[in-house]
C-alpha cells in the first residue's frame, strides 16, 4: 500500500511538574518509513531509535516501524509546549501533541493570627500559596464546616507561568470559637484529590459567664439549701464571691462557702433575700442573683386543708334561702284559703241548704275579686 494510507497518531499529555511525560507516536500502516520526535523549539529528540539531543532526561521507550515512544523525566515548566511527530513520507506527514505541565502549589501558610484574641475583636486570617499552574483554589473551614464569605486574590508569579493565590477570612472573635480549628484547604488538579491543608487553633479570651443552681426548689424552715455558682471564662475565673443583699453573709456559722458552693443550714425567715455570686478573670467580671424565699411548712399545711369559714358561709346561705321559701309558700297557701272561705260564706247567705250554697258560690266567681277576704 502507498504512502497515502500512512498517518502518524499522537495524543496530548498532561504531567505534574517534576514527573515523567511519555510521548507516543503510532503508525498503523508503514512501509519502513522513518519516525521522528521534535520539541517545541523544533529540535530533534529522536530519529527512529537514534538519540539526537543530548539531554539525560530524554530516553527511548520503544522504536519500531509502527511506533516511536520516548519519555521525558523530571519535567519542568519550560518543557511545556507542542511536540511534533514526523513521518518521512513524500511529502512529510506530521502530528502534534501538546505537553501540559502542572505547577504544584506550595504548602499554604496562615498569617494574621495573634494569640490570644479578646472576645469582640476583629480577626483577619490570610491563607497564601504560590507556584500553582493553573491557579489553585482556596477554601476555609471552621471545625470542618465550610465558611463561604471570604475574599480571594490571584496574582501571576515572576516567571509568568505560575500563580500566587491568597484568601482572607474576616470575622469577630466569639467565645464559642475558643478552641475551634480553622483550616485553609488548597485544591489543585496536580494534588491527585489530596488537598494541602494548613490549620490554626483559635484561642479566645472572654469574661466569665455565671449561673446559680439551687438544690431545693421549695425551701422550707428547718431545711437546708445548697447554691452552686457555675462560672465559665477564659482565663479560668478566680474563686467566686458570695454576698447577701449587697453585703457580707450575715451568719457564717450556718452559711458556709466552699469554693463555688454556698450551703445554708437550718433555714429560717431571716434568710430570705437576694444572694449574689460574682466571678472575675483578667478580662472582666460578671455576676448573677438568686432570690431565696423560705416557706412556712405549717402555713402550707393550713392552706391545703378544708376552708371551714367558706363551708360555714355556704351552709348559712342555704338555710336562709330555705327559710325564705317556706315563709313565702305559707303566705301563698293562706291567701288562697281565705278566698275559698269567703266565697262559701257568700253562697250560704242566699241558699236554703248546703248544696245550693255551693252552687251559688261557684256562680258568683265573676265577682269574686270584690268579695275576697284575706287572712294574714
Amino acid at each position: 500500500m502507498g504512502s497515502q494510507g500512512q498517518f502518524p497518531l499522537t495524543q496530548n499529555v498532561t504531567v505534574v511538574e517534576g514527573g515523567t511525560a511519555n510521548l507516543t507516536c503510532r503508525v498503523d500502516q508503514n512501509d519502513n518509513t522513518s519516525l521522528q520526535w521534535s520539541n517545541p523549539a523544533q529540535q530533534t529528540l529522536y530519529f527512529d531509535d537514534k538519540k539526537a539531543l543530548r539531554d539525560n532526561r530524554i530516553e527511548l521507550v520503544r522504536a519500531s516501524w509502527h511506533e516511536l515512544s520516548i519519555s521525558v523525566s523530571d519535567v519542568s515548566l519550560s518543557d511545556e509546549g507542542q511536540y511534533t511527530c514526523s513521518l518521512f513520507t513524500m511529502p512529510v506527514k506530521t502530528s502534534k501533541a501538546f505537553l501540559t505541565v502542572l505547577g504544584v502549589p506550595e504548602k499554604p501558610q496562615i498569617t494574621g493570627f495573634t494569640s490570644p484574641v479578646m472576645e469582640g475583636e476583629r480577626m483577619q486570617l490570610t491563607c497564601k500559596t504560590s507556584g500553582s499552574k493553573p491557579a489553585a483554589d482556596i477554601r476555609w473551614f471552621k471545625n470542618d464546616k465550610e465558611v463561604k464569605d471570604v475574599k480571594y486574590l490571584k496574582e501571576e508569579d515572576a516567571n509568568r507561568k505560575t500563580f500566587t493565590v491568597s484568601s482572607t477570612l474576616d470575622f469577630l472573635a466569639d467565645r464559642n470559637d475558643d478552641g475551634a480549628v480553622v483550616s485553609c484547604r488548597v485544591d489543585h488538579e496536580s494534588l491527585n484529590s489530596t488537598p494541602q491543608i494548613a490549620m490554626q487553633v483559635l484561642e479566645i479570651h472572654y469574661t466569665p459567664l455565671v449561673k446559680i443552681i439551687s438544690s431545693n426548689s421549695w425551701p422550707e424552715e428547718g431545711q437546708s439549701i445548697i447554691l452552686t455558682c457555675e462560672s465559665k471564662g477564659k482565663p479560668v475565673p478566680e474563686p467566686v464571691l458570695w454576698t447577701k443583699d449587697g453585703g457580707e453573709l450575715p451568719d457564717p456559722e450556718r452559711m458556709v462557702v466552699n469554693g463555688r458552693v454556698l450551703s445554708i443550714s437550718f433555714l429560717n425567715k431571716t434568710d430570705n433575700g437576694t444572694y449574689r455570686c460574682e466571678a472575675k478573670n483578667p478580662i472582666g467580671r460578671n455576676s448573677t442573683e438568686y432570690v431565696l424565699i423560705v416557706h412556712d411548712p405549717n402555713a402550707l399545711a393550713g392552706q391545703t386543708g378544708p376552708d371551714h369559714a367558706l363551708i360555714g358561709g355556704i351552709v348559712a346561705v342555704v338555710v336562709f334561702v330555705t327559710l325564705c321559701s317556706i315563709i313565702l309558700l305559707g303566705r301563698y297557701l293562706a291567701r288562697h284559703k281565705g278566698t275559698y272561705l269567703t266565697n262559701e260564706a257568700k253562697g250560704a247567705e242566699d241558699a236554703p241548704d248546703a248544696d245550693t250554697a255551693i252552687i251559688n258560690a261557684e256562680g258568683s266567681q265573676v265577682n269574686a275579686e270584690e268579695k275576697k277576704e284575706y287572712f294574714i
